[in-house]
């Protein structure tokens, strides 16, 4: 049984296929289009897990869509209502699309995959729920799915258990955490459904003061987790912006331009926001806990990858075990629903456990030296360990930061030790440098440390391990890593088992053995607005455009200083746009 999942159409297009219920590939549009969280219907995703499978898209069984477009078509044409004629303006600019594209999915997919079969629809959220349970470790589990809005549902609580799932209740739109916490980004002057973790990343530097505000005028908050906004105050019901004018006089402030600077007031919003996210949360899955009284959490949607409030579940929560699946956002929702598909539709047997997030195109040596060579760079091919030992010297001994490619690209949107970006996390100037010359993104914004799993304890106040980077937990008291500490102490932790990544956990060993540190920083391999970059050519563009001193492709090593001067006939930082 052959079944390709696909997520699109609205953010973070992906696809993922399974062979007799194993995941073989997994991969997100945006790293083949280069376009930032493409939205489109993603082909060449999908021609490439069947080129990784080794398939022809006429051996597909199904394909699988994750979420019911007909039913949220029948949400927008009833909430456009509902609010007319505040929505006139959305309503026709959206309705073309809706009418020519979105509602034809079927059709969508035969003229441009060539699949002739039969295309299966899950719910927004069932996709999400399929995604966080049947590929977690578990048997039996709780479920927390939780995102902007699906169809209808923002929010969900089920309970799974073998092969199946059931969701008992729901939040409806236009009652979302997600999009209240959209809200805030969009009013921040960040860019809305991709810039959400930089309101998480603000957050320390202010103090939650709004907080009280928040629930007084924004959010009713019952004791079981559910809530209802008070839709006086925003604007994405009907219109084209997230806030209204209420909103700005509520704050006493009106929005923030992008790229203005943070004043004092900016940092306090992002962490009263981040406060009562993380207070929704957690009421949500005390409630969750008290009607099933069940150990285990699996976590899918969007706030799913919010870490600070993970990190909170794990600390103050009543689970024993949570599992997160890596790719917790619209993108995930491929996965989602060929599983549901496979297992809680055709009732097949689970045969699928995710032990790690390494599901996309590999590059060997050969093609390596082959995108090399048509550039004429200058490099050199040593052996693993050679490269290894070579690395880890850079690193250390000249505090050089490191582009690194090795192996099958990540799921989901961290890097995780395969297109990465690497420096001593001891050196604190690692930290600026990092931002401002290589990655051109905001100094504020805290880097995540890779450290090797059997040594986490020792340096981080964590007790379980966390290899999709999806908890912030507390630095240990004494240990210096200022360049992955963030101000509040804590940092966004990934930790590494050479099992599921092996030359990226021999690189941070080797490093430990000469430094008496187990800890690298690790940032996704690209700059600011561009997605991480899957291709040899992708790293070797990216390492030219900025200030990384050292790349490392599969075996080869290549030194900055040895490069030819890189000549392109476009600006690329306005093709990127640095959102």
């Amino acid at each position: 049984m052959n079944i390709l999942g696909i997520s699109s159409f609205y953010h973070d297009a992906a696809a993922a296929l399974l062979c007799e219920g194993r995941l073989v590939a997994a991969a997100h549009e945006e790293r083949f289009t280069r376009k930032r969280h493409d939205p489109d219907l993603p082909v060449n995703a999908a021609r490439y897990c069947l080129e990784a499978a080794g398939l022809a898209v006429g051996d597909l069984d199904y394909v699988a869509f994750y979420d019911k477009p007909f039913i949220k078509f029948e949400r927008i044409l009833m909430t456009y209502l509902a609010t007319f004629p505040r929505s006139l303006p959305s309503f026709t600019r959206s309705m073309p699309i809706w009418l020519k594209e979105k509602l034809w999915i079927p059709n969508a997919i035969r003229s441009e995959l060539g699949f002739e079969g039969e295309v299966l629809f899950a719910e927004h959220h069932q996709s999400h729920a399929a995604s966080a349970f049947l590929a977690s470790p578990f048997e039996e589990a709780a479920i927390l799915t939780c995102d902007g809005v699906g169809e209808w549902a923002t929010t969900t609580q089920g309970v799974g258990r073998g092969t199946g799932f059931e969701l008992l209740r729901e939040i409806r739109f236009p009652h979302s955490l997600g999009l209240l916490y959209s809200a805030f980004t969009y009013y921040l002057g960040f860019k809305v459904n991709s810039a959400e973790y930089k309101v998480m990343g603000a957050a320390p530097y202010g103090t939650p003061k709004y907080a009280d505000k928040i629930f007084d005028e924004l959010v009713d908050l019952r004791e079981d987790g559910s809530f209802r906004l008070n839709m006086k105050y925003f604007g994405y019901d009907s219109g084209l912006t997230m806030t209204n004018r209420r909103f700005d006089a509520l704050f006493g402030h009106p929005r923030r331009e992008p790229e203005a600077k943070m004043e004092p007031f900016h940092w306090d919003m992002a962490a009263s926001v981040q406060r009562v996210t993380e207070e929704i949360v957690l009421r949500i899955v005390n409630d969750l806990h008290a009607r099933t009284g069940l150990k285990n959490l699996c976590m899918a949607g969007g706030v799913a990858l919010n870490c600070v409030a993970n990190g909170r579940i794990i600390r103050e929560g009543p689970f024993e075990k949570l599992w997160v699946q890596p790719a917790a956002g619209d993108a995930g929702g491929a996965l989602g629903a060929a599983l549901f598909v496979q297992n809680a539709v055709l009732g097949k047997p689970r045969s699928f456990r995710m032990d790690h997030a390494f599901w996309g195109p590999a590059y060997g040596d050969d093609a390596i030296q082959r995108t090399l060579d048509a550039r004429g760079a200058p490099y050199r091919t040593l052996s693993r360990d050679a490269m290894i030992r070579e690395t880890a010297r850079r690193l250390d001994e000249d505090q050089a930061v490191v582009g690194w490619f090795q192996g099958r690209m990540e799921w989901g949107p961290r890097s995780l030790g395969s297109r990465s970006i690497l420096a001593d996390a001891r050196n604190q100037e690692n930290w600026k440098r990092v931002n401002l010359k290589i990655k051109f993104r905001e100094s504020f914004r805290p880097f995540a440390p890779a450290v090797l799993a059997d040594k986490a304890s020792d340096w981080f106040e964590i007790d379980r391990e966390s290899p999709y980077m999806l908890l912030v937990c507390q630095v240990k008291e004494g240990r210096s890593i200022p360049a992955v500490t963030h101000v509040d102490g804590s940092a966004r932790l990934q930790t590494v088992t050479r099992e599921a990544h092996p030359e990226f956990y021999d690189l941070i060993a080797d490093f430990d053995g000469r430094t008496g540190c187990p800890v690298l920083i690790n940032t996704s391999f690209n700059v600011r607005g561009e997605p991480i970059v899957m291709s040899p050519d992708d790293a070797y563009l990216c390492f030219m455009r900025t200030d990384m001193d050292v790349l490392v492709l599969g075996n080869q090593i290549l030194m900055k200083g040895e490069q030819p001067e890189l000549h392109e006939d476009f600006d690329w930082r306005e093709r990127y746009a640095l959102d």
